[in-house]
């Protein structure tokens, strides 16, 4: 290893890592690795507190994600307080709930879409940094920049119908939900006046596939090879094989499809899933405990959400996954940029869904809790935007909290997320001898395609510019770029 590559921090995505790669004397890669740089401790911070205050803390780990970790560690409460798993709550605090999360996938894709993915797609992995950015796509993409706006704007507004906030809600509480749908805030999204209503939030889904498929048509070759490679996939699934990104059982399938996790219940997650530490993160490795932790690595978010379920329950989304089925014949999709196309497809599921429930009446009267038999320890699952989401709690018989296990979505994509930097650096930057940027870009091209959440793994503080340093075989700096 006699040169050293490094990119600190990673851009356009939410939190803070950095990649580093080595290079030999003859510029070949030679070892890449993705950084996870800062300590998360929230599985310490949550003991002893109170088992109920579990899911309004633990949403600080993000203000970009904090539906997904405030329903999972809610999910998981229900079980402590005897209401069970999804299938026990009340038909008001089921709805609720599912409301609030799809309301949390559509503005989180559209995030990520539009203000994150869009400027290497509108511009290119090699165009100027100085307009490859949401400021550029501003200037010169201005419908689409509103169009991403809005739409994050009407899932923001659900979830401060369902949560209470926009962010760090305090609506699911164990055993259910506090709160009504009133029916002013029904026609509002049903009805709201032009763009804020429901049906634009399909069509303009329905537009954002079309987008992609554009651009696909005309890079067919860099989006179908980029970062690909074989993996295992896993996610939540209905139990009969339908996509349910709010409850499920745990599958998952190999690079060919076959079943190798057969749609387990989730509470028993620790006989199938285990996690390796490595000294150079702060970022665990989780893989299926059969296959080792070699063999056993996985993917999730949307790309293994449409590799692993049967069929999607809501009608254009359905056709939508129809097509990208068909385009691997029906095998699972290993492309690494194909998660935008998933991505979007259940963006346009997710506003499918929210206008379903936006039309049911349990949502405006009936009970919002139950509760049981009180037990000592409860799992909470959840597909959050960026991949499966799992909250694991104990508790002592003062109701303190005494053990906590998290593990993010960005966790379970920790393998994968490291083999795509390899890829793309093996087969970009070696052997070339002078930095480009459009090189550096595009191994975060391929971390982005992940939609990585760093800062549910990450707490920084200050400052941190990108500086980007080529050593040569004596260690001496012979190239820098530094922003």
């Amino acid at each position: 290893m006699t040169k050293k590559i490094t990119i600190e921090p990673v851009t356009r995505v939410e939190g803070h890592g950095k990649v580093t790669i080595h290079l030999d004397e003859n510029n070949n890669v030679v070892q890449s690795r993705l950084h996870i740089v800062e300590f998360r401790g929230f599985e310490r911070f949550v003991q002893g507190r109170p088992y109920w205050e579990a899911p309004v803390l633990v949403q600080r780990l993000c203000g970009i994600c904090p539906v997904s970790h405030h329903l999972a560690a809610a999910k998981a409460m229900d079980v402590i307080v005897g209401a069970g798993t999804g299938e026990g709550l009340t038909p008001t605090g089921d709805k609720m709930r599912r409301l609030m999360h799809y309301g949390q996938m559509f503005q989180s894709h559209a995030l990520h879409f539009f203000h994150l993915c869009s400027p290497d797609i509108l511009f290119g992995i090699d165009a100027d940094p100085a307009i490859r950015n949401v400021i550029g796509v501003i200037q010169e993409f201005k419908d689409l920049a509103v169009q991403g706006v809005m739409m994050r704007k009407y899932g923001q507004e659900i979830i401060k119908a369902t949560a209470g906030k926009k962010i760090h809600g305090t609506g699911a509480i164990p055993g259910g939900i506090n709160k009504h749908l009133s029916q002013e805030e029904k026609d509002g999204f049903l009805n709201g006046a032009d763009p804020l209503n429901i049906d634009k939030m399909i069509e303009w889904s329905k537009a954002s596939i079309d987008l992609f498929r554009d651009y696909h048509a005309k890079n067919k070759e860099l989006v179908d090879s980029f970062a690909a490679f074989p993996s295992n996939h896993l996610s939540l699934v209905r139990k009969d094989g339908a996509l349910d990104l709010y409850h499920g059982v745990l599958r998952a399938v190999d690079a060919e499809g076959k079943k190798i996790l057969h749609d387990v219940d989730y509470q028993d997650y620790l006989k199938y899933i285990g996690e390796e530490v490595r000294n150079w993160s702060y970022m665990k490795f989780p893989y299926l405990l059969e296959f080792g932790e070699q063999e056993g690595w996985y993917r999730v978010g949307p790309l293994a959400r449409l590799n692993t379920c049967d069929f999607i329950p809501s009608p254009l989304a359905q056709k939508e996954f129809e097509e990208f089925k068909a385009y691997t014949n029906g095998k699972p999709n290993n492309m690494s940029l194909h998660y935008h196309w998933a991505r979007l497809i259940e963006l346009l599921h997710s506003a499918e869904m929210m206008k379903e429930l936006l039309n049911d009446p349990d949502l405006m009267e009936g009970e919002l809790t139950t509760k049981g038999k009180k037990q000592n320890e409860g799992v909470g699952l959840i597909e959050a935007p960026r991949g499966t989401l799992f909250h694991h709690y104990k508790i002592n018989e003062k109701d303190e909290i005494t053990m906590a296990n998290l593990i993010v979505s960005t966790t379970n994509n920790n393998d994968p997320m490291n083999l795509a930097v390899k890829s793309v650096a093996e087969n970009m930057i070696s052997g070339e001898s002078k930095i480009t940027e459009g090189m550096l870009n595009a191994v975060e091209v391929a971390i982005r395609a992940y939609d990585p959440c760093l800062s549910c793994a990450t707490h920084a503080l200050g400052q941190m510019p990108l500086e980007i340093s080529l050593f040569d075989k004596s260690n001496q700096l012979i190239d820098r770029k530094r922003n």
